[in-house]
């Protein structure tokens, strides 16, 4: 499909939630919020990443992956910002669409000068859960290791 050929079904009303969506998802975890974060996914949602050997399947799991990460890098005094643009939203169904976009993790040691550290493409299944949005399924694949 080219660009003058997008599909109709993506509004900017949808479009919009679905930036304000990652946009306080990404606070989140850059906050420490780990609970509230992992409460973006699914029950049983999936975040599968190139960069780790299994993915994490299921709310309990993806907390904990995450609150691991998120201790280490307060240990090491390293704060993390995840910078996420180019957002496309496609394969609109009723209440599930397809995202896709590109996302940079930006790390600041204390005392320190900002460093990317990661440049991604990140993949959404976002599914519509009591009329909030939730990942159902994420693939992260780190351009690196590709």
């Amino acid at each position: 499909m080219s660009v003058t050929e997008l599909p109709q079904t993506t509004t900017a009303g949808l479009y919009t939630e679905i930036q304000q969506f990652y946009a306080q998802q990404m606070h989140l975890l850059d906050d420490g919020k780990v609970e509230e974060w992992a409460h973006t996914f699914t029950t049983d949602g999936v975040f599968a990443a190139n960069a780790q050997p299994v993915p994490a399947v299921g709310r309990e799991a993806i907390t904990a992956a995450a609150a691991a990460a998120t201790e280490a890098y307060a240990k090491a005094g390293v704060q993390r910002r995840h910078w996420l643009g180019m957002v496309s939203v496609e394969g609109v169904d009723g209440d599930a669409v397809n995202a896709r976009c590109y996302a940079l993790v930006i790390e600041t040691p204390r005392g320190g000068r900002p460093e990317i550290k990661a440049s991604t493409l990140c993949e959404d299944r976002i599914v519509r859960v009591g009329g909030a949005w939730q990942i159902q399924d994420r693939q992260i694949t780190r351009d690196d290791l590709i």
